[in-house]
């Protein structure tokens, strides 16, 4: 099904609503589950082929947009692009989000892990999802049961092919606890994770192996999506791909998929919230990302500070309540214990823009982002081998 697109400006690129249900990255472990007999995966939306023993590479980064566009570099996706397809990832199309997503097979308004960084209700502090850097405990504030702990309790063997430093981490346990985590000390030992990728396919009558690529990602932050450092990294995941469908018998089916796009943000570009005081005016905490900031208003009304980031950004962004969002289905149902970790206005950055805060100043250095809902960064490639 293709992604909806909401109308928008005749003169920037449409919305990407996330297809929750029918073809976003939280319906992947669901249809491969209907296939290996996980309780309450009930159907395959995804049409993928049937098998007992699956092997996902999620590619941190890897957008439908970004792969087609290099396919003469990247033979081996290139020739799996014909039969592949696009998913969307949820909202925020960033990492915390869709690894989420992708590890509990529910859209983000069920699971609650709603950005990057996003204020926690109880205690308002603003927590880095990715770096975890709290007191909260994962497994708490992220109780639904995985995908992975489910599919581990039907008996399938479960492994998830990952640095050693990720083990044990907060996101790993809030998004992908269940499956037995398989170390690697040094990305560069390729055969290495490939021979573990590998030998995990092989184990029991039926097996689920979740492997996670990150470079890709990184280097687009730092150089850009249209650097030649990205495309080298490109060009690498595609030969390590190649010889990882080699080294996998035949009975497995490889799938590869990414968790966002991303899209290059020229400095000038980059709005800094802190150098416009109508646009702090009313904020209690600032959180999210440079593409989909989460604005947290304590006193002032929500529906004036949305006004006030609409009046001065204009067609640079879709800006909305979290009332707005959640009833334009941006992350799916959610539930009422979840509702306050969003921030009560949104703003999605359009084009090639970005909001960014001197509150963490590492923003300030990046050239690729993602977060926003533009086709480049919601959709993600379903390539299947």
């Amino acid at each position: 099904m293709t992604p909806a697109v909401a109308a928008t400006s005749t003169s920037l690129p449409g919305l990407v609503l996330p297809a929750y249900g029918t073809g976003s990255l939280a319906d992947l472990m669901p249809s491969i589950g209907a296939h290996l007999g996980v309780p309450g995966a009930a159907a395959d939306v995804l049409d993928l082929p049937a098998a007992s023993r699956y092997v996902v590479v999620l590619v941190d980064g890897l957008g439908w947009n970004l792969v087609r566009r290099s396919a003469r570099e990247v033979p081996f996706l290139a020739a799996l692009l014909a039969a592949g397809r696009p998913l969307t990832s949820g909202v925020p199309s960033t990492t915390v989000t869709s690894l989420t997503s992708l590890g509990t097979g529910l859209p983000p308004g069920q699971h609650g892990m709603v950005g990057y960084t996003s204020r926690v209700p109880d205690t308002g502090e603003i927590l880095n999802a990715l770096t975890w850097e709290s007191d909260l405990l994962a497994r708490a504030y992220q109780p639904r049961a995985t995908f992975f702990e489910r599919a581990a309790a039907a008996g399938v063997q479960v492994s998830s092919v990952g640095l050693q430093r990720f083990q044990g981490s907060g996101l790993t346990e809030a998004a992908l606890r269940g499956a037995a985590f398989v170390p690697f000390e040094h990305e560069r030992a390729e055969e290495r994770r490939i021979g573990l990728v590998t030998a995990a396919a092989a184990q029991g009558d039926r097996s689920l192996v979740y492997a996670y690529e990150r470079q890709l990602d990184h280097v687009g932050h730092g150089h850009g999506c249209n650097s030649e450092d990205w495309l080298r990294q490109l060009i690498r995941v595609d030969a390590m791909c190649e010889r990882l469908r080699d080294a996998l018998p035949d009975d497995v089916v490889l799938v590869v998929t990414g968790d966002h796009g991303m899209v290059d943000v020229p400095r000038a570009h980059q709005v800094v919230a802190e150098d416009e005081p109508e646009l702090m005016a009313g904020v209690s905490a600032l959180a999210g990302e440079g593409r989909f900031r989460q604005l947290y208003v304590d006193v002032d009304d929500p529906a004036r500070v949305a006004a006030r980031w609409r009046d001065l950004l204009g067609d640079r962004a879709w800006v909305r309540t979290r009332d707005e969002a959640v009833d334009e289905g941006w992350f799916g149902p959610v539930a009422d214990d979840l509702r306050e970790r969003y921030g009560h206005v949104l703003v999605a950055l359009r084009g090639d823009w970005a909001v960014m805060t001197r509150q963490y100043p590492r923003e300030l250095t990046l050239v690729g982002m993602h977060g926003s809902l533009t086709e480049a960064e919601m959709l993600v490639p379903l390539l299947v081998g």
